[in-house]
């Protein structure tokens, strides 16, 4: 999945209104952040598989640090305790925890049985929704509209940066995710490493929006504390 987590992310702001859409992206999206470093480094495996399915070309061969579910469930914990002992906001570090740990249950939906429960368990998961094009789009479309509709009901543009700059995400997402789909397979997997990678702009993006968009009933930009 991938404007799902992104719905995710949008609908978490709700949850957690001091926390910056930036932070939270960055844990909606931290396990595929954290996965294309572990393939630059060898530690985990993917092969590029044409009609693997009708969706993804992408064979997860190995990738339990970043992706199985008991390192999802740690991964957000850590997330969670990093971001409570820098902001002391606890609803924030609850939210940014759930994040991290939703990107596997969204995953869970959409992959074909790869997921792995554990480092070491031979036990993998997936309920294959990759499988059908048109499903894939329904619920991908369905998660990002319902958490982007969230985000834009509870908060209101300050500037014009904060109108613009949010729906020239949205369209920039849009392009990445239908590119991906109908686009050409990457010609290996060190170039989806490496472009992976470009999802560091995406979670500056969103905090460049966050810092130019308030709370609905919040007071004018110059007289409240980022959020982070």
């Amino acid at each position: 999945m991938f404007l799902g987590h992104f719905g995710v992310a949008f609908g978490a702001k709700k949850l957690a209104p001091a926390t910056s859409l930036g932070t939270l992206v960055l844990a909606a999206q931290f396990l595929d952040i954290l996965w294309p470093n572990l393939l630059l480094l060898g530690v985990e495996k993917v092969r590029i598989v044409p009609g693997l399915t009708a969706v993804n070309p992408l064979d997860f061969v190995s990738y339990p640090i970043s992706h199985s579910l008991a390192m999802a469930l740690l991964w957000g914990v850590l997330f969670g305790i990093v971001y409570w002992a820098v902001r002391r906001y606890r609803a924030g570090a609850i939210v940014a925890a759930a994040c991290v740990a939703s990107h596997w249950l969204l995953d869970l939906v959409v992959h074909v049985p790869d997921l792995p429960l554990a480092p070491g368990s031979s036990v993998k998961v997936g309920l294959g929704l990759w499988q059908s094009l048109p499903a894939t789009l329904a619920v991908e479309l369905a998660v990002f509209g319902a958490g982007l509709a969230v985000y834009v009901r509870g908060t209101r543009a300050v500037d014009r940066i904060g109108r613009y700059a949010l729906w020239g995400l949205v369209l920039f997402l849009a392009a990445i995710y239908l590119g991906s789909v109908f686009g050409p397979p990457p010609p290996n997997a060190a170039a989806v490493a490496w472009a992976d990678q470009g999802q560091w702009l995406i979670v500056l993006w969103a905090y460049w929006i966050d810092r130019h968009r308030a709370a609905a009933a919040a007071p004018p930009l110059a007289n409240r504390a980022p959020a982070l």
